[in-house]
C-alpha cells in the first residue's frame, strides 16, 4: 500500500521548480495557476531568493504548486492514502479529489496572506528539537511559554513562539535534547498568534464546494482518515492555529498497511521521518524529474 505525502513550509529552496519546468506542459500548466492566483510562481520558483520564498505568502502556494506539478509528471498514482504536513495538507486535499487545482491554490493563496498578516503582528518563529522524550519536552516547552506546533515522530518536536521564547529554549533546552534548531519559516504556526487567519481562512472556505476524498485522506489534527469533503475543509481552516500531530499520521499509515511512501516535490523532510518512524517501509522523495523513473516503479510496486 502506498501513501502519498506532500512537505510543509521551511522545505523550498532558492530554484526548485526550475528543472520541473523544463517538463512538457509544465510552464503552461504554472502560468495559468499564476494569472488564477496572482503570483507569478515561476519567478519564485525559479529566480527568487531564499529570504523572497521565505515570505509566507510566497512559500505556501510555491509548495502546493510544486506538489501538484510533481504529482500530475507521475500520471496515474493510485495511492491507498494521502496526507500532507501543514500547508501540505492543501496539496493532499487536491490529490484526494476534494479541491481541484485551482480551487486548491486560491484557498493557500489566501492561507499565505492571512498567516503572513499574523505573524505580522509579533515577531514569532519556530526551531526544531532533535532527541528527547515527548513527556519531557512538551512540559518543558509550555513552562516557557512555547507551544509544541508540530509533533513529528521520530524524536521530534517543533516548538513555536515570540523570538524571546525561542531565544530561552536555545538556552535552556529539555534534557535528552540534541539540538535546538531554528527553521527558516516567518512565524508560529499552529499556534494562537495564527487566530487572526482562522476566520480570514473559514470565510475563503465557505466559497468552496468540497468533494469527499477518493482515497484516504490522512488528517494533521489527529491523525485519522476523514471520508467527508466538507470535514476536511473544516480540519484545514482550524489547523492553521493548532498543531500538527504528524506522529498520529504515520501511525495511521501504520494501521492502514503502508509499505511505501512516496514524496513530493520539494521532497525529503517527511521521507526522513518515515525512516526512522516506519521500518521497513521503503520511502522515496521527489526532488528532480531525475527521481521520477523510480518514483514509477516504486508506484508500480505498491499503489493499488
Amino acid at each position: 500500500m502506498l501513501v502519498l505525502v506532500a512537505p510543509g513550509q521551511g522545505s523550498q529552496t532558492p530554484g526548485f521548480l526550475t528543472e520541473w519546468l523544463e517538463l512538457p506542459g509544465a510552464a503552461d500548466r504554472v502560468a495559468a495557476w499564476s494569472d488564477a492566483i496572482g503570483l507569478d510562481l515561476a519567478h519564485y520558483g525559479t529566480k527568487a531568493d531564499a529570504d523572497e520564498i521565505r515570505d509566507t505568502a510566497v512559500a505556501q502556494p510555491l509548495l502546493v504548486a510544486a506538489g501538484l506539478l510533481s504529482a500530475s509528471a507521475l500520471g496515474d498514482i493510485g495511492p491507498g492514502a494521502v496526507a500532507g504536513h501543514s500547508v501540505g495538507e492543501i496539496t493532499a486535499a487536491a490529490l484526494a479529489g476534494v479541491l481541484d487545482d485551482t480551487a486548491a491554490l486560491s484557498l493557500v493563496r489566501k492561507r499565505g496572506l492571512a498567516m503572513a498578516d499574523a505573524a505580522a503582528i509579533t515577531e514569532t518563529g519556530m526551531a526544531a528539537l532533535l532527541g528527547g522524550d515527548p513527556e519531557v519536552t512538551v512540559p518543558h516547552l509550555e513552562k516557557l511559554g512555547l507551544t509544541p506546533a508540530n509533533i513529528n515522530g521520530a524524536g521530534q518536536i517543533v516548538a513555536a513562539g515570540t523570538m524571546e521564547q525561542i531565544a530561552a529554549l536555545e538556552a535552556d533546552k529539555p534534557e535528552g535534547v540534541r539540538r535546538v534548531v531554528p527553521l527558516k519559516v516567518a512565524g508560529a504556526f499552529h499556534t494562537h498568534h495564527m487566530g487572526p487567519a482562522v476566520e480570514t481562512l473559514a470565510e475563503a472556505a465557505r466559497a468552496l464546494a468540497p468533494a469527499d476524498p477518493k482515497v484516504a485522506y490522512v488528517s494533521n489534527k489527529d491523525g485519522k482518515a476523514v471520508a467527508s469533503g466538507a470535514e476536511v475543509l473544516e480540519r484545514l481552516v482550524g489547523q492553521v492555529a493548532n498543531p500538527v500531530r504528524w506522529d498520529l499520521c504515520m501511525g495511521t499509515f501504520q494501521e492502514l498497511g503502508v509499505t511505501a511512501l512516496l514524496e513530493l516535490c520539494p521532497g525529503g523532510t517527511l521521507t526522513g521521518l518515515a525512516k526512522r518512524a516506519l521500518p521497513g517501509v521503503k520511502t522515496l522523495a521527489l526532488k528532480t524529474p531525475a527521481d521520477l523513473d523510480a518514483a514509477r516503479e516504486l508506484i508500480a510496486e505498491h499503489a493499488a
